[in-house]
């Protein structure tokens, strides 16, 4: 049995050996062109011609042949796992640009972004270089698993991935030099951090950091290649959420653990379109709190209108602002969107509030009923003084004479009866102790039994009246009396009480008010029960004034909101954030 032959018996592979194979193959094409030009034969098929060509030359075989052979001869010694610099003492340089053909969606709920580009790559490997015609090999992917290259890797990724269809859509060329070319399309899913303090009014900058994932800078360093156009962008390309308003790259030394690495960052500066959020948010917005202001000019006495519309109002924000916030994560702070809903909240809140203070402070005071039976008893004690019922009688008889007894009078109607009765605006007022035969009847519907007004007519209360005129009239004609007469000193002091009040002024008045003082409660009553009166005897029908809360409102709260806008769209619309590298988060 021979022997083997060991390595220095093989035959070594010179420059000079690949230059002369490849110049062999070029001869062997030409010569097997010019075969084919002789090798053309026409014969004739029926009443048709029909060309016959001679075999596909040989040319074109050699030369697959020939480059099968020149890689097979490159691959024998070749070492897949080593630097193309190794034992050098120098790293590996490798260049990297990237062609952008869309971006987006930009996602605010998982701060990420998305992006498809092609990813090239070019670095020098001088134990593939060769001599030749050719100046460049487009080689198969299969050849990446026979050669080196670099574990370059996306420090921000979550989620990449090659496209493979119709096939994994890679592209490898070797050059004579030994330069190789490996360019592939991704689909590269990065974070972006974004600081949401002014959203939606806001600018992000969304980085892409690469770098090799094994391999420090003493051994691979990472350069942008044609550093004015690493980065660049399919014309057309648009974003449906953001402007592309600028980008910046640059190279810099990441320090981990295991060393310091060399790596690429580059970062996509952006600016968010507003239009949809004016559209959606900040037009309904505006437009619900205009609305809920319609209640400063429907009357006092529409509770249930003017509650309604403010309860309305404040539910259809809350709708707004939670549809406004599905697509946010929960950040520890409030953006621009949260402190214009929650001002728009605080209008519609304070226009219910203000009703509130109006129904409180003013329309329980309007005089139309007395709150409380104890209160009545107050008011009615003011308006009788015991005395002399004789006295009481001529003061009630010359009264009596000098008065009418139309409706909208508020003098006794009956001077002989000695009872003071007056009728003022529909409303039967029998303002005296009652008889004893009536004793229960008071006892159980005080209220009722002593006022009949137009707004609040109930069913009990009219028999009531006519049974006390029943008994005006039985008295009447028996000439008995029913009542003590009423003194003209009590009567006038008691106009002179209600209709003079003691001079109060207004920040007194809203401090009591705030404070909740019942007896300066009281005596608004009694001054708009002396205001009615007044009203009726001068034959005008009683209409509850405006509130002067309301009047305030109608002027204050336009102005109030349209200032808090002007401060708001000056604070965040004129806001324009500097972009710098020390500002972006790696």
């Amino acid at each position: 049995m021979p022997a083997l032959p060991t390595l220095s018996t093989l035959p070594t592979i010179t420059s000079e050996f690949k230059a002369s194979r490849i110049y062999e193959s070029f001869r062997d094409a030409a010569t097997s062109r010019r075969l084919q030009r002789r090798y053309v034969n026409e014969t004739a098929v029926g009443s048709g011609r029909m060309v016959r060509l001679g075999p596909r030359t040989a040319s074109a075989d050699m030369l697959s042949r020939n480059i099968s052979s020149i890689l097979e001869n490159l691959l024998k010694r070749y070492e897949q796992s080593q630097l193309p610099t190794h034992g050098q003492g120098l790293p590996t340089v490798v260049r990297t640009n990237i062609l952008i053909r869309s971006m987006g969606p930009v996602s605010e709920l998982d701060m990420d972004y998305s992006m498809d580009c092609y990813f090239r790559q070019y670095w020098r490997d001088k134990r593939l270089s060769f001599q030749g015609p050719i100046k460049s090999l487009s080689l198969s992917i299969k050849m990446l698993d026979k050669i080196w290259r670099p574990d370059t890797y996306f420090y921000n990724g979550k989620h990449s991935h090659i496209h493979t269809i119709t096939v994994p859509n890679k592209l490898l060329r070797l050059d004579q030099d030994g330069g190789i070319l490996y360019s592939m399309r991704l689909t590269i899913k990065a974070t972006c951090p974004m600081e949401l303090k002014n959203f939606p009014m806001d600018r992000q900058s969304c980085p892409l950091i690469i770098g090799s994932y094994g391999y420090t800078n003493q051994q691979l360093v990472y350069e942008w290649q044609n550093h004015d156009d690493a980065v660049s962008f399919v014309p057309g390309m648009t974003l449906n959420q953001f402007d592309l308003i600028s980008m910046m790259h640059r190279n810099f030394t990441s320090t981990r653990r295991e060393g310091d690495f060399s790596v690429l960052h580059v970062a996509f500066n952006l600016k968010r379109h507003t239009g949809y959020f004016l559209i959606q948010v900040y037009v309904p917005c505006i437009l619900i709190v205009v609305l809920s202001w319609v209640s400063f000019w429907i009357h006092r006495e529409a509770t249930s209108d003017r509650v309604g519309l403010c309860v309305t109002a404040v539910l259809t924000l809350s709708t707004i602002s939670l549809d406004s916030r599905t697509d946010l994560p929960k950040v520890k702070y409030a953006t621009a969107l949260d402190w214009f809903l929650l001002m728009s909240f605080l209008y519609c809140i304070a226009t219910l509030l203000e009703f509130a203070g109006v129904h409180y402070f003013t329309k329980l005071g309007s005089g139309e009923i007395p709150r409380l039976d104890d209160e009545w008893e107050d008011i009615g004690a003011l308006a009788f003084v015991p005395g002399d019922n004789d006295d009481a009688a001529e003061e009630g008889s010359d009264e009596g004479e000098g008065e009418g007894e139309g409706e909208g009078e508020s003098e006794p109607a009956n001077s002989e009866s000695e009872v003071f009765v007056y009728a003022d605006h529909d409303a039967l007022h029998c303002e005296l102790p009652l008889p004893v035969e009536l004793g229960a009847a008071a006892s159980a519907g005080k209220r009722n039994a002593f006022s009949c007004p137009i707004y609040n007519v109930s069913v009990s209360s009219k028999p009531l009246c006519n049974t006390v005129a029943l008994l005006l009239q039985n008295r009447e004609q028996s000439g008995a009396q029913m009542f003590p007469k009423l003194s003209s000193h009590a009567s006038t002091m008691e106009r002179t009480t209600q209709t003079e009040p003691p001079v109060v002024s207004r920040m007194h008045q809203m401090w009591l008010c705030l404070k909740g003082d019942d007896k300066f409660r009281r005596q608004r009553e009694r001054d708009a029960a002396a205001e009615k009166s007044h009203q009726g005897r001068s034959g005008r029908s009683y209409v509850n004034s405006i509130s002067l809360i309301d009047r305030v409102a109608r002027v204050a709260f336009p102005m109030t909101f349209a200032l808090f806008n002007l401060l708001y769209w000056l604070a965040y619309g004129m806001y324009k954030k500097e972009f710098s590298w020390s500002m972006i988060k790696a």
